[in-house]
């Protein structure tokens, strides 16, 4: 067999250009029986963890490097001339650990220093790092290759002896490439001659970029989908034959049989390239601790006895035992510095006020964390484990998510720069990638295939992020057809199947910094996030701990801004709220999640889980936390049950007595994985450690694993005296609980966080609103639902106004005053500055005053007419038009009067406030159309008012597709729409008729509307601009953007109403008698739709909600639910 080992090779980590996963390239490598594999990506060392153990564990000698991007000059100069911006290839190999530390140096300065479109290194780094490194000359845009097509001979001989000498006799080789190019073989020429004239080795390779020659087009589209291409594009760049695939060594022994000593020095080199990667797990950056203490274990114990002593009245004796279990298990494990890292950037984060979450993951089962103040979660009190955390009978790093309030977490993550050096502190990277519907768009742009069809082809891959498009083609007999069909449908299928899953692009993770005892550059390479200029690793998150690193995760939840938010409001009344003293059981927040007004409430917000809220009735946090744990995909079939147990319809069941004390908080309901691994230890007589691993085994559905300690669990269930019987029947009741059981302890650290935030709802409405309002004031989706939610509970929100608003939303009374920040193009210095002037001169006492007293190059005029268009000068003159139509006038005015002050002299204003106000040319003022216009424009929403609001109650009957969300929308179905007909264009065609383009608006979003010819000549004397319009149309993809192509105007009230929702219907207590259930039975029949019905019953002044059958369907039409009203013995009825 011909020997030959790959030394130039490209993963689909060469972003976009690369068509090879790292899987598929080892994974041929074995099948061709090769021993050796080199991965050189572009610039970088994204996949070589990765592909280092993935070829040690196929048996094949992994050789890591880096195909190069070196600077002709240097690395840091960026410039628009390409001259001098020119970047040659050489390919870096790392012979061993030297060389390997080298090229983590050089990759990660080629991001941080010398980055520029590319990531380069130069001739100096070069210099400084090229110990343990084997160069080779690279393709033909290497340095030396590239002078050779230019037939500089004698520079290319003395490129090539700069590069020996830098990297030694036996370390640098001239690529020999044959690719089926012919500048390749004139190359190849002047290689094997400088070899002959400088001694100088040859090496053949491959510069592969794809797993199999087959897969030469899907590779092509790809780097077409990279630079924005199309397929039939003739100016972009491509690769000129089908040859940049893996081949075998009896492919590459047959293009370079005559240079065999090219061949057999790949193997060479491969066989000294002999590293070995230190992988020492992670390792903790030293914790200086204070000189009393011996030694950090000592500090921890001290640590948690001081947070216990503050944390509870009593420090009994459960508690310490607790504690110490704990300590010792965290001390034996080596976990210390790890809770004392956390412990201390927590501390810092409550010393500076930066509000911190109750807890996140198994880590609030921790009683030492809670001493710590790493968690604000009683584990005794909620009944939380913690083996579930950190388990003595599995070794593993313990994991603290933390969330901080989202605005203020960067203060977090600075301070841990300061504390451990910058150097020291990284983010991490992830990679994007080609999912199954993307994939599809992406390829059917490069293949010319219209987007609408393109739109339409991939809304029939179902969505989610875990579907892969080969199932879906399976499933989808309109996917299968495409394919059959040929031509460009056939190609967009087989290059998607391809392409789906590689990666696409870089970006830094959310929430994870990694931490080190050293440099980073010691133990991982680095990246520089072009966009951002954040440092992260390049290596992901799951490689990183065992590099030496490591992890936490910094998280920013908007809940805890929140909260703070109204704090602040609160406050500014006189009173100082602590949220950790509020009452657990308050009335009125029980009676609001009862009600199922839970809008907005961290968590609870869905309509969904505000239904079952009703149902359930909760009573406790307990309650919150189960019912957080069962809304998901798996538990929520157990809701009917938890609910009919909690509210007594359903008497209490447990699979045995002895299993009443676990699972009687839950109404016999197994909920939480804690509960699983309790059931384990009572039956089975397993210590929690074990039963934590027989939940996991039970979860990952590890059959073997599970045999085997189910065999263990039986023997322990017969020693306690259960029969095998019941032993087994318990077993196979806890499988499916244990794969979707819920962590009790993150469900309660946010169910607390949720019942926080309840609670200021319940009794700080109009702060809360306000708060809610503030926060999501970039979201203009979300801001008008909490400004509809805000109306809905009687809370008055007030328009913006120059005296009253401050930066932020706030509150006088019970009114919400418009916060400044939130009306578009203001911008925070502008706000600002009116803020600082009002509270350094007293309110403004006109519009001429306050022109004079703000500065005018911050309050620019721009800002000026976006506030009188928002009516923020009403309070002082209402005439929003005048004052617009004057502003010129009055600016220069302003400007003169500030300079007379600035000198000295008397102001315009103060020798007669009214002069310039009465001297104002009054103009009409604005058309409601049009200040009802400005406001939406300004304010992301209709303030005084809306067009539609005569029409509301029909838009919510009506109205089929939510203008604000149409991603879910099917191209070529049926809507129907209701809203203001905002513009209106009149066309003639080609033909000599007439048809109409407009754009319709309602209360979600915005649309254009089509009506061609014939339906147009139908509606041109009902239709207006300006005007309240309903029609019916067909979404369809048009001139790269979506339309509604108009088929029928109706009159409003003349829509067909949705059928959709729950119907309820409250009942009298009187109504008990068999016979008049059955009438109304057979009435609800009559009455026949699509709607489940839920019957509200009440007895002893108590209310229970029953779901009639599922048989049992009724219409929400308004006229069948009044119908209902109207029959004997129902109370109300409304649909939800």
């Amino acid at each position: 067999m011909a020997q030959f080992a790959h030394l130039h090779t490209h993963s689909d980590y060469s972003l976009l250009k690369g068509a090879a996963p790292v899987k598929a390239l080892v994974t041929r490598a074995v099948e061709l029986g090769m021993k050796h594999l080199a991965l050189t990506d572009d610039g970088n060392m994204f996949g070589a963890l990765e592909f280092y153990k993935l070829c040690r564990s196929r048996g094949i000698h992994p050789i890591v490097g880096m195909d190069a991007y070196v600077a002709a000059r240097s690395r840091t100069i960026r410039s628009t001339h390409d001259s001098e911006n020119r970047v040659d290839r050489l390919v870096l190999l790392a012979a061993d650990r030297r060389g390997y530390k080298n090229l983590i140096k050089l990759s990660s300065k080629a991001y941080t220093e010398g980055f520029y479109y590319k990531p380069r290194i130069d001739h100096e780094l070069l210099a400084r790092h090229n110990e343990g490194l084997i160069a080779l000359s690279g393709t033909l845009s290497g340095e030396v290759p590239r002078l050779l097509r230019q037939n500089r001979i004698d520079d290319a001989r003395i490129a090539a002896l700069r590069y020996r000498d830098l990297f030694g006799r036996s370390g640098f080789y001239l690529e020999l490439q044959d690719h089926g190019l012919p500048e390749q073989r004139v190359v190849n020429q002047g290689l094997v001659q400088l070899s002959d004239q400088t001694g100088i080795p040859l090496v053949a390779s491959n510069d592969v970029h794809y797993v199999d020659r087959a897969d030469a087009n899907a590779q092509d589209i790809l780097m077409c989908i990279g630079s924005n291409k199309k397929k039939l594009d003739t100016n972009r760049f491509r690769y000129s034959s089908d040859q940049f695939y893996l081949k075998s060594p009896a492919e590459m022994q047959s293009l370079f049989a005559a240079l065999p000593q090219a061949l057999e020095n790949s193997v060479a080199i491969a066989e000294r390239c002999a590293l070995k990667i230190d992988l020492p797990g992670p390792r903790f950056p030293d914790y200086a601790i204070p000189e009393q203490f011996a030694s950090g274990d000592d500090y921890l114990r001290h640590l948690t006895r001081t947070g216990l002593a503050a944390r509870y009245s009593t420090v009994g004796q459960e508690i310490r035992a607790r504690a110490d279990y704990e300590l010792d298990t965290i001390i034996t494990m080596g976990f210390t510095g790890y809770f004392l890292i956390v412990w201390d950037f927590i501390k810092f984060a409550r010393d500076n006020g930066v509000p911190v979450g109750p807890g996140r993951g198994s880590g609030a089962g921790s009683i030492v964390a809670y001493s710590l103040g790493i968690t604000d979660i009683d584990p005794l009190r909620y009944g939380l484990l913690f083996e579930r955390f950190l388990n003595p009978d599995r070794i593993s790093m313990p994991d603290f998510d933390i969330d901080f309030c989202y605005e203020r977490r960067g203060e977090v993550i600075d301070y841990v720069h300061r504390k451990y050096g910058a150097e020291r502190v990284g983010q991490i990277i992830t990679f994007g990638t080609l999912k199954a519907k993307a994939v599809i768009r992406d390829v059917a742009r490069v293949l010319d295939i219209p987007y609408a069809e393109a739109d339409t082809i991939a809304k029939l891959v179902p969505g989610g992020p875990k579907v892969k498009l080969r199932e879906a083609i399976e499933s989808e007999p309109e996917l299968q057809a495409l394919s059959e069909r040929g031509g460009v449908y056939r190609e967009l299928i087989e290059v998607s199947l391809k392409l789906e899953g590689l990666h696409r692009h870089a970006s830094t993770h959310a929430a994870g910094i990694v931490i080190g005892q050293q440099e980073l550059t010691e133990y991982v390479p680095l990246y520089r996030d072009p966009r951002t200029g954040s440092i992260s690793t390049q290596y992901t998150m799951d490689q990183l701990e065992g590099c030496g690193l490591v992890k936490m995760d910094f998280l920013g939840l908007k809940t805890l801004t929140l909260i703070e938010r109204t704090r602040e409001l609160v406050r500014s009344d006189g009173v100082e709220l602590d949220m950790d003293a509020i009452e657990e059981n308050d009335p009125a927040t029980f009676a609001l999640l009862g009600e199922g007004k839970s809008a907005a409430v961290f968590q609870f917000e869905s309509r969904g889980m505000q239904s079952i809220l009703v149902k359930a009735k909760p009573e406790r946090i307990e309650d919150l936390i189960a019912l957080n744990a069962l809304y998901r995909p798996g538990p929520m079939e157990n809701i009917d049950q938890f609910v009919d147990s909690k509210n007594g319809r359903t008497a209490l069941r447990y699979p045995l007595p002895q299993l009443e004390p676990v699972l009687r908080e839950t109404y016999g309901v197994i909920v939480y994985q804690e509960q699983v691994m309790e059931i384990v230890r009572i039956v089975g007589g397993f210590s929690l450690g074990q039963a934590d691993i027989l939940r996991r085994a039970m979860g990952k559905k590890k059959e073997a694993e599970m045999e085997r300690m189910k065999q263990q669990f039986v023997a322990g269930a017969l020693e306690r005296g259960f029969t095998e019987s019941q032993a087994e029947s318990i077993f196979t009741l806890l499988k499916p609980f244990a794969g979707y059981g819920f962590n009790k302890s993150h469900a309660a650290a946010y169910s607390v966080l949720a019942y926080k935030t309840a609670y200021l709802k319940a009794n700080y409405p109009v702060q809360f609103m306000a708060a809610n309002l503030t926060n999501e004031i970039n979201n203009s989706r979300n801001f008008a639902w909490y400004m509809e939610e805000a109306q809905s509970m009687g809370i008055h929100v007030r328009p913006p106004d120059i005296n009253l608003s401050r930066k932020f939303f706030s509150v006088l009374g019970r009114e919400i005053i418009y916060g400044l920040i939130g009306i578009k193009n203001v911008g925070a210095a502008a706000v600002d500055e009116i803020v600082r002037e009002r509270g350094a001169g007293g309110e403004f006492d006109s519009f001429e005053g306050f022109l004079e007293r703000v500065d005018l190059k911050t309050v620019n005029r721009k800002v000026v007419e976006v506030l009188i268009q928002s009516g923020a000068f009403d309070g002082l003159d209402a005439r929003r038009a005048t004052l617009f139509h004057n502003l010129g006038r009055c600016l220069d005015m302003a400007a003169e009067a500030r300079e007379h002050r600035l000198s000295g002299q008397v102001s315009l204003f103060d020798a007669d406030d009214h002069a310039l106000a009465l001297a104002l040319e009054e103009v009409p003022e604005w058309e409601t159309v049009q200040r009802l216009s400005y406001e939406r424009d300004n304010l992301g929403f209709y303030f005084s008012g809306n067009p539609l609001d005569d029409f509301r109650d029909i838009w919510k009957r009506t109205v089929t597709i939510d203008l604000g969300d149409t991603s879910e929308a099917v191209i070529d179905r049926k809507y129907n729409l209701l809203g203001l007909l905002k513009s209106l264009r009149v066309v003639q065609t080609r033909t000599g008729g007439t048809m109409a383009f407009g754009v319709i608006e309602d209360y979600n979003g915005s649309i254009e509307i089509v009506f061609f010819g014939e339906v147009w000549e139908q509606c041109r004397h009902r239709v207006e601009e300006n005007s309240v319009v309903a029609l019916i149309g067909k979404l369809e993809y048009r001139r790269d953007k979506l339309q509604v192509v108009v088929q029928e105007l109706r009159e409003p009230d003349q829509l067909d109403e949705i059928d959709g929702g729950e119907v309820h219907i409250r009942l009298d207590e009187e109504l008990e008698d068999p016979e008049a259930l059955k009438q109304l039975r057979a009435f609800l029949h009559e009455r026949a739709g699509h709607c489940p019905v839920f019957l509200h019953v009440g007895h002893n002044g108590e209310e229970a909600v029953i779901r009639a059958s599922a048989q049992l369907t009724v219409s929400s039409h308004s006229e069948v639910l009044e119908d209902i009203r109207h029959y004997p013995h129902v109370r109300d009825v409304w649909k939800q």
